[in-house]
């Protein structure tokens, strides 16, 4: 069985929600760009890490770097992006997220 990716920051549950967003469907984290890292959410790593965040640029979103806090699912940026729910667990995700997007994808 495959190790689950530890998630960083403000984590309020075993589902990634964090004290930032934590309603029933905040249930992804997401790998910054910058550092490689988990977080619930853009504020969870402004608060906890000691760089700025980065986007992830558009030709590296073929890239693992959601995670779906119910599955433990890494799913690709493109696969997120495309979907409203987890493909392996059926989850449904927050469509909310997208407004804040341009925290974590260039483009």
């Amino acid at each position: 069985m495959a190790q689950c990716p530890q998630v960083f920051g403000k984590t309020v549950d075993d589902h990634t929600r964090c004290e930032h967003y934590a309603t029933e469907l905040d249930v992804i984290a997401i790998r910054f760009a910058c550092c490689d890292r988990y977080y619930p959410c853009h504020l969870c790593h402004s608060e906890c890490a000691d760089h700025p965040a980065e986007q992830w640029p558009q030709d590296k979103w073929d890239q693992p770097a959601i995670l779906c806090g119910m599955c433990w699912t890494q799913l690709t940026i493109e696969t997120y992006r495309n979907t409203d729910s987890c493909p392996e667990c059926a989850a449904p995700f927050n469509p909310r997220c997208a407004a804040h997007s341009e925290y974590y994808f260039a483009g």
